[in-house]
């Protein structure tokens, strides 16, 4: 059973190629089963819980400005001066708002108001005033 699977049906399709774990698998069987949750079946076997990726050849492109929620994941987080604040180890959906979540376990809203930038050249998220007291 795929937990939290993507939006675009496409990814688990019968041929389609994921990372299970970080390697590379291919889909054998897929079907969906009950209340748009979708069962698939892998040329090898996948613990429950293992962590299927979409390999990122497959994403399409992006807009200029954008990014997706994986390349956060690593960067370092610094106040508008520039200090160090802390290293970005995931981003956590919210009902509201998904929130950057630090190494140190500090959690920051993934908003306008908290984040003032995101450089992906130089792997950093720059925080506005107020948000590193």
């Amino acid at each position: 059973m795929v937990e939290d699977a993507s939006e675009d049906p496409s990814r688990f399709e019968v041929g389609a190629r994921l990372l299970l774990e970080g390697e590379l698998a291919t889909v054998l069987l897929s079907r969906q089963v009950g209340k748009g949750r979708r069962a698939i079946k892998l040329d090898r076997r996948a613990e429950r819980g293992a962590e299927l990726t979409v390999l990122r050849a497959a994403l399409p492109p992006l807009d200029n400005g954008s990014y997706y929620v994986a390349d956060l994941v690593g960067m370092e987080v610094v106040d508008e001066r520039g200090a160090h604040i802390g290293v970005v180890r995931d981003v956590v959906p919210g009902p509201a708002n998904d929130a950057l979540e630090l190494e140190t376990g500090v959690l920051l809203p993934l908003v306008e108001d908290c984040v003032r930038g995101v450089d992906l050249e130089s792997r950093k998220v720059v925080l506005n005033p107020g948000f590193t007291d």
